[in-house]
């Protein structure tokens, strides 16, 4: 995965990606997670898809119990698309890809 378009999000390096873009998408999810695998390759077309325009993360929820509990992540898949650090859309369980890039675009 080493040519993924997607940002690994931690705690050390989760704000700075919020601060230094105006439109972030994050994945939260586990591997252990069957619909976050589903999700996984919409995750990856989507990074690339709107690389240059929204910067595109994952959190691994069980390496980053803080966030998770930070946002209240109770269910995964959980995608929440943040605007300006703030959050501005959340799309909980699997979701289509079409239904994640019109989301994403009514932000941008």
């Amino acid at each position: 995965m080493n040519n993924a378009k997607y940002i690994t999000l931690t705690a050390e390096n989760f704000y700075s990606v919020l601060e230094s873009n105006p439109v972030v998408v994050v994945d939260f999810w586990a591997t252990w997670c069957g619909p976050c695998r589903m999700l996984a390759p919409v995750i990856e077309e989507l990074a690339e898809d709107f690389e240059g325009k929204a910067v595109v993360g994952k959190v691994d929820v069980d390496e980053n119990e803080d966030l998770a509990r930070r946002f209240g992540i109770v269910s995964i898949p959980s995608v929440f698309i943040f605007k300006n650090g703030e959050v501005v859309d959340k799309h909980i369980g699997f979701r289509q890809k079409a239904q994640l890039a019109d989301a994403i675009n009514a932000v941008l």
